[in-house]
Parts: structure tokens; sequence; C-alpha cells
């Protein structure tokens, strides 16, 4: 699975959460992080691939709104 198509998954979630293009608070190091483990869940077989992107990406913001 190309890690490009897994950001832009990323980036198509959190503008579920009022994000725009400007304001996604991601750095590179995040992507790779959320890329990875979102990678890591498939490959286990944790579920479909947009529910884990979903998943993830809410326990992220969940975790870091503090």
């Amino acid at each position: 699975m190309e890690k490009p198509l897994i950001a832009k998954m990323i980036r198509n979630s959190l503008y579920q959460y009022q994000h725009t293009i400007d304001s996604i608070p991601l750095t590179k190091a995040d992507y790779d992080y959320l890329s990875e483990r979102i990678l890591h869940l498939y490959h286990n077989g944790k579920g479909e691939l947009h529910e884990i992107v979903e998943d993830v990406v809410y326990e992220y913001l969940t975790q870091n709104e503090e």
C-alpha cells in the first residue's frame, strides 16, 4: 500500500473534524507515525482500511487535545 494514499486518507479524515488544508495540525513525523500505525493494523487484519484510518486519526486527535 502506498503511503501517499494513506496520507490523503488521513487528510480527508481530518476534514471531518473541521480542519482545512491550512489548519491540519500534523507534521511529516506525525504523518509517518500515523501511516505506519495504520499499515501495521491493516496488514494484521484489524479491519477495513477506511475504518482503521478513522479510528487512528480519532485516537490521535483525542490524545493530543490536552
